[in-house]
């Protein structure tokens, strides 16, 4: 099976720009960067309520624990929110224009509910669309996060955790090598 394609850093700015152009733009940017810069699956976006990602002074947290009920591995996990991300959700909920509760879904759908999982990866695949990005998915998000990482350097554990593994060679699998990349490995000889 072909794995989900890994956008480039000017695809991803494309895509999230894009984002606010079309309709539902706001909420679709946010369950974007949910994808790539916390590397949730749509499953566990879907899932989200206010109440996991916002503090008592409605503020961001730096750190979540997802539910096991809303994880693939029924495991509950960390998820750990960076700066820019923060900066995200802070804006979304400031925009809100309906009853900011925090029992709310994150991601509502235009009926003001939560969105299923399957529906949630039909508006990954519009906007993906809509950008002209052949061969992203829903996943694309969650191979981008674990793929930075990897060529950052940051220890395979870490990854591992951050994305809720249970095997390293699970996270391998989901690491996207470039020709570029190949080129620069065997110039170092």
């Amino acid at each position: 099976m072909k794995q989900a394609k890994v956008l480039t850093d000017a695809e991803l700015k494309r895509v999230l720009a894009l984002c606010v152009t079309m309709q539902n733009g706001k909420r679709n940017r946010l369950m974007l960067m949910l994808s790539h810069y916390a590397g949730m699956r749509v499953g566990e976006i879907a899932s989200l309520k206010w109440a996991d990602v916002l503090d008592r002074d409605h503020k961001p947290k730096a750190m979540f624990y997802l539910k096991a009920e809303n994880t693939k591995a029924k495991e509950a996990r960390q998820v750990h929110l960076n700066a820019k991300l923060q900066r995200e959700l802070t804006t979304y909920w400031a925009q809100l224009d309906r009853l900011k509760k925090l029992e709310r879904p994150v991601i509502e759908s235009q009926k003001g509910g939560p969105f299923t999982p399957n529906s949630m990866v039909q508006a990954f695949t519009r906007v993906f669309d809509a950008a002209g990005i052949d061969d992203a998915s829903s996943h694309s998000g969650r191979r981008w996060f674990i793929t930075r990482m990897a060529h950052a350097g940051i220890s395979p554990k870490v990854i591992m955790e951050l994305a809720g593994h249970k095997q390293l060679t699970t996270t391998q699998r989901y690491i996207d090598v470039s020709d570029e990349q190949k080129r620069s490995a065997v110039e170092v000889l």
